[in-house]
């Protein structure tokens, strides 16, 4: 009987293992059957900005296809060798995986990647946080649609003014990078629009930045720039040297720049990725991405880091106050 039992339970064992794996062959064909979708991030994992984007287009993305990422890593590889080749490793991978439709963040993606090898491509890209304009790039092409990253730069400024009313001088503090420096551009002619004496300060140290941090106590207010690219960066070491310095207004539209600024008008990442999302599935339907129009992001947070707001001795309206999230 032991062993008409034993034999019974092998024949059962076997009918369960062949019913694992056939359950195991239909997961890997559902998953071999869904599209491949490439991100390119221009950055690395662990940057606020990218990590954002990442977030809205995985949640999109997720169990709608096989997501691959490749991460370009050109705000710690500078030169432009450096990012050049990361291009050409993005490319090579492409054409490795051969995804469906590839989703390409920010501008050296654009620059050194979608414009110099795939303008009017076979292939799809949806771009997404190129900054301000697409100009430079050419975008649309017949294969390429994407989503502008604009900043609420003259909202910004009009706040800024508002609570330093005879505002005349304002300092820009960003990294030394090509980013940063097509930024300040337009911020530069945000403010001359609003009649102010714009000067920017571009670093690339730690201990640069808190220096020109001190010189803009100088100026009415300070527009802080973005961090990345400033080596030896830590939040706790940056605010310790400044709040003791801070006098003047500090205002910025980068939400992970509010441990060191007073005031944020700030940008949604996670807009850009759940839009580029929602396009590549709209391509991988059927869409022609040259159907599909460029826009600009419709969404901004505002922030108060009432630290340093007491710091600087600065009492910010009540209207300010109930509509900003504190920042902790």
């Amino acid at each position: 009987m032991s062993k008409l039992n034993t034999a019974t339970g092998g024949l059962g064992g076997l009918a369960l293992a062949a019913g694992s794996l056939i359950l195991m062959l239909s997961a890997v064909t559902q998953a071999s059957a869904l599209p491949k979708c490439l991100f390119v991030s221009s950055y690395h994992q662990g940057y606020a900005w990218s990590d954002g984007v990442e977030r809205g287009l995985r949640q999109t993305l997720d169990g709608k296809c096989e997501i691959q990422q490749f991460d370009m890593d050109t705000k710690r590889r500078k030169e432009q060798s450096d990012k050049e080749r990361a291009a050409l490793e993005a490319k090579e991978f492409i054409q490795r995986w051969q995804p469906d439709v590839v989703i390409a963040a920010d501008d050296n993606a654009a620059r050194h990647l979608i414009q110099p090898f795939y303008k009017d491509a076979e292939l799809p890209f949806v771009f997404c946080g190129v900054n301000w304009t697409v100009a430079e790039y050419g975008f649309p092409y017949s294969n390429v649609t994407g989503m502008v990253e604009v900043a609420p730069v003259k909202a910004m400024i009009q706040e800024a003014i508002a609570l330093v009313p005879r505002a005349a001088r304002v300092m820009y503090l960003g990294a030394d990078t090509a980013t940063e420096k097509k930024n300040a551009a337009r911020i530069q002619r945000a403010a001359k629009q609003q009649g102010l004496i714009f000067e920017p300060q571009f670093v690339t140290s730690l201990d640069d930045w808190v220096a020109a941090y001190q010189d803009g106590q100088g100026y009415d207010f300070i527009i802080v720039g973005s961090n990345a690219g400033v080596e030896g960066w830590d939040n706790t070491q940056v605010f310790k040297a400044i709040e003791p310095i801070s006098r003047r207004l500090t205002v910025t539209n980068h939400e992970w720049m509010m441990p060191v600024s007073m005031l944020g008008m700030t940008k949604v990442p996670e807009e850009q990725g759940e839009w580029a999302g929602q396009v590549a599935l709209q391509i991988l339907d059927g869409t022609k991405p040259g159907s599909i129009p460029v826009v600009a992001n419709r969404k901004w947070e505002l922030f108060i880091n009432p630290r340093l707001t007491q710091a600087a001795a600065l009492k910010l309206p009540d209207q300010l106050l109930s509509k900003g999230k504190v920042f902790r």
